[in-house]
């Protein structure tokens, strides 16, 4: 298992092909595999090479928090395509003397205060991602309000129609829109939270009005 000599054009055409339907080295996030691998390629691969240089750019945009992504940095030969041979010797393991491997290796025994410093951070990069606020899914509607004829007060109709309030509700521009014999509907936009507010909220509490609506209709309905 390897990419063989990321240094050398064969390495990284191997890395190149082993990421043309990945976005990382492993799973489905950026990792340690990421960053061991990305420091053993050194410089961006050259443009023809896409599927790598994709990656390498989206990996050099995580430089700063990189001591913080899960996983643990392994071997370069521990990643990588099966049917490739290891090449890379010792220069996986190649850093300045001064940087310090908190997440350990394979090969060398977890100190207890790197493994509690390693659960921490995990700890707090699964919290960020459990804080990350839910899309709130909106529509966006057009309702038909029909009077009972047309000597209806259609101002008094819309007045009504507007004093309609709830949390998730808010109300757009209206027009008359002529529907024959001198009858006017009301035509009125409306943006909706779809886990608070429903059509058939909407349509009980306009019709309740009864002595100015006949009838509600919704006339579009779009997804924001």
């Amino acid at each position: 298992m390897g990419f063989g000599d990321l240094k050398s054009a064969a390495g990284l055409r191997v890395l190149n092909d082993f990421l043309a339907d990945r976005s990382y080295i492993e799973g489905y996030v950026p990792s340690q595999a990421d960053i061991a691998v990305f420091e053993a390629v050194g410089a961006p691969p050259p443009a023809d090479l896409f599927h790598a240089l994709r990656w390498y750019n989206h990996i050099k945009s995580y430089e700063k928090q990189k001591a913080s992504l899960p996983g643990v940095k392994k071997a370069l030969g521990k990643y990588g395509p099966p049917d490739v041979e290891d090449t890379t010797g010792a220069a996986t393991d190649s850093k300045d003397d001064d940087d310090i491997d908190l997440f350990g290796s394979d090969d060398e025994e977890e100190s207890e205060e790197a493994k509690k410093l390693r659960e921490e951070r995990l700890a707090q990069y699964e919290s960020k991602k459990s804080k990350k606020p839910a899309v709130v899914a909106k529509s966006s509607l057009l309702l038909d309000v029909k009077p009972w004829d047309d000597e209806t007060d259609m101002a008094k109709l819309e007045e009504c129609v507007r004093s309609i309030q709830a949390d998730g509700l808010v109300w757009g521009s209206s027009k008359l829109v002529p529907v024959g014999y001198g009858i006017k509907k009301l035509q009125i936009q409306c943006v909706v939270e779809d886990d608070k507010v429903g059509t058939d909220m909407l349509e009980e509490r306009i019709t309740a009005f009864e002595d100015y609506v006949q009838s509600m209709d919704v006339a579009a309905f779009n997804k924001i």
